[in-house]
């Protein structure tokens, strides 16, 4: 019986361990304001007043929603309703009153995160001449550009194909609202770095 009697416990034990992982992650996904100084400094700084929020002209920052976990209320954007306009005087971190945004004075100062782009849904890629994610980049030729190459096994038609910079990417979003492939797949999207 020895062992036997500390299995409950052992179970329970790792069932709760598999239960923090999951909990641990909520905030994964969600893509924070500027100034953020990634998501530990944030989510300790952050007491969700909301003054933010209030404080977009844009109305992009929304409250985290209830499968966020702990984040529930803090804010984040919603990228594909209404992407960052990184305005110039950054409202948002100006009316912070806790310093979980700070330390962003131009646009390049921004780490919100950098976009990806799911290369089996472009419709660049396929050959189709899309070039909506490149003009809608407030950093264009910096953070996306445009690859001109012919299509393979075709020697008359080119393919426009979208490159992200990752280092000069800051993670606005505005390529992923106007990107044209519709709901809920899109073909391009934004996700946090190390740092954020």
């Amino acid at each position: 019986m020895g062992i036997a009697k500390y299995l409950p416990y052992a179970a329970a034990a790792l069932l709760g361990v598999q239960a923090v992982a999951y909990i641990a992650h909520p905030t994964d996904g969600l893509i924070r304001p500027p100034g953020a100084q990634g998501e530990k400094d944030f989510s300790s700084r952050c007491v969700k007043c909301g003054r933010c929020i209030e404080a977009c002209p844009y109305a992009a920052l929304v409250p985290a929603s209830a499968d966020a976990g702990s984040a529930v209320g803090s804010p984040t954007l919603d990228l594909r309703n209404q992407a960052c306009r990184l305005c110039h005087d950054f409202p948002c971190a100006a009316a912070c009153p806790t310093d979980a945004l700070r330390d962003v004075a131009a646009v390049e100062d921004v780490d919100m995160g950098h976009a990806v782009i799911d290369e089996d849904l472009c419709i660049a890629l396929q050959g189709m001449r899309c070039e909506v994610c490149y003009r809608a980049c407030p950093l264009i030729d910096r953070a996306i550009t445009i690859d001109y190459r012919l299509r393979e096994g075709d020697s008359i038609h080119s393919v426009f194909a979208p490159v992200i910079d990752e280092q000069a990417c800051v993670g606005c979003g505005l390529c992923v609202e106007r990107c044209v492939i519709g709901q809920p797949e899109v073909a391009i999207k934004v996700v946090r770095g190390n740092s954020t």
